[in-house]
């Protein structure tokens, strides 16, 4: 037997633990994993020189080429591949016109659409993918019509829906019970930005009125309490329907706890956090100004610290980078509620948690592959993604996990030109990204083409109890 790619010399991180060997690769997918001795021969043979060899990122919560994101699909997947990331799953906006919010005349959305069309028109765009990419179908307006196409998106692929309770697309509970009613049917994952409309509303009138837009008084408008409101509400009622609910970048302790109360044995109930919720606290508003501008807000150091405790224990499961790509000229404004939300982190994320998690707080890297790799693929439907197992995609970072360098965001590949993690010095540091066996990024410049990522028909996945990383 004769194999496309042996990759040796390395030590391999799973979800389960660590090993000194190597694996074989035939047609994009892992053939054989064991001693060096033990791998068939191989067309072509690399030596990773003692680097870690750890599964391709899953990054299930990313904006690309979308009314709220300047990244096409080219770029937007290049910094992905440049920080090890594999997969992305993008959103498909269901009402959204095609203008950026920011530009638009008047409302970018309008009272109804389908959300086959905004599957349709995400998939025309992302021919220029170079990782793979899945989406979620994304629910902008109070139109019930859409619960008829829930069947249909599972065929397509898409097999969560998000809702937001806030903004100009923000969707009463009553509309959320009978979406979920409907999505419990079919199996499929609700995803949910939880914030409470009227008290965010009502914060950021007062701070108008009285003048006070500068970014240090952001979060005082979209306080913690508001998260936590909403997010009761949202799994309530999940929880009455047997739907499954997925808490998208949970920002703070009194959300996390909200969930923590719902989730019973983790079943139906589970949630994500961000890296910047981990790393970067509401100090940054003061230092950086509205470039770390994103909703939720950044909170407290003390909210941080409980963020990874309910990631311990299992209560917060996967790691989302919530990418959103705006150029530092966009963020430049006098007054807060002018500038667009969002920080674009694709590249930088595994580098990043690696850092934080590993170095400053002593996580095993194992416990990094369950939250970035295995668990966000098991929670969306990959059962391929996230894990280096016989069977899998080819799909693996090779990662020098005591390499130190400064993050710049002049290396950025999104078309973002700023980093809120610019002149961060950092330990560990992606040395090569793989996609189905083809690399696609090595020492920080993309060597493969345009057009290799391709699109994630997902399964409705099987969630099972959730236990925690530590």
């Amino acid at each position: 037997m004769t194999v496309d790619l042996a990759v040796v010399g390395g030590t391999l991180a799973t979800a389960d633990g660590t090993a000194e060997a190597g694996l074989a690769v035939d047609d994009g997918r892992i053939a054989v994993i064991g001693c060096e001795r033990d791998l068939p021969s191989a067309d072509r043979t690399v030596d990773v020189d003692g680097k870690v060899v750890m599964p391709g990122v899953v990054d299930p919560h990313v904006h690309v080429d979308g009314f709220n994101s300047i990244d096409t699909y080219e770029t937007g997947t290049a910094a992905a591949a440049l920080g090890g990331v594999t997969s992305v799953i993008n959103f498909a906006w269901q009402t959204w016109t095609g203008e950026r919010e920011k530009h638009a005349a008047g409302s970018v959305w309008a009272d109804t659409g389908a959300l086959r069309d905004a599957v349709a028109r995400q998939r025309a765009k992302a021919s220029d993918a170079l990782v793979d990419y899945g989406l979620h179908a994304t629910v902008t307006a109070d139109d019930r019509s859409v619960f008829d196409e829930f069947a249909e998106l599972a065929d397509l692929g898409v097999t969560s829906v998000k809702f937001f309770t806030a903004y100009d697309i923000g969707l009463s509970n009553g509309f959320l019970r009978l979406a979920f009613e409907r999505l419990a049917e079919e199996d499929l994952v609700a995803l949910v930005h939880t914030e409470d409309a009227s008290v965010c509303e009502a914060l950021t009138e007062r701070q108008r009125a009285a003048g006070t837009g500068e970014p240090t008084a952001y979060p005082a408008a979209r306080p913690d309490y508001a998260e936590a409101m909403a997010l009761s509400d949202a799994v309530t009622v999940a929880r009455e329907t047997g739907c499954k609910y997925y808490g998208v970048h949970t920002s703070s302790a009194a959300a996390a706890a909200e969930l923590d109360d719902a989730r019973d044995d983790g079943s139906l109930i589970r949630g994500e956090t961000c890296p910047h919720y981990l790393t970067l606290t509401d100090e940054a508003y003061a230092e950086q100004g509205a470039r770390a501008l994103q909703s939720p807000p950044l909170r407290s150091a003390d909210d941080a610290d409980a963020l990874f405790e309910f990631l311990a224990d299992g209560t917060l499961s996967t790691l989302g980078t919530d990418h959103v790509a705006s150029t530092a000229a966009e963020k430049a404004v006098e007054h807060w509620w002018d500038c667009p939300f969002g920080v674009n982190s694709l590249q930088t994320s595994l580098p990043v948690m690696h850092d934080e998690a590993v170095v400053e707080r002593g996580w095993s890297l194992s416990a990094l592959v369950r939250l970035m790799c295995r668990n966000p693929a098991e929670t969306f439907g990959l059962p391929r993604k996230g894990r280096l197992e016989v069977g899998a995609d080819a799909d693996f970072v090779v990662f020098d996990p005591v390499a130190t360098h400064r993050i710049d965001a002049a290396d950025n590949a999104s078309r973002a030109d700023y980093s809120v993690y610019d002149g961060r010095e950092v330990t560990g540091q992606v040395a090569e990204t793989w996609v189905r066996g083809e690399r696609v990024a090595a020492d920080g410049e993309i060597v493969g083409e345009p057009g290799h990522g391709a699109y994630l028909h997902r399964e409705v996945p099987d969630w099972g109890p959730r236990g925690g990383c530590v």
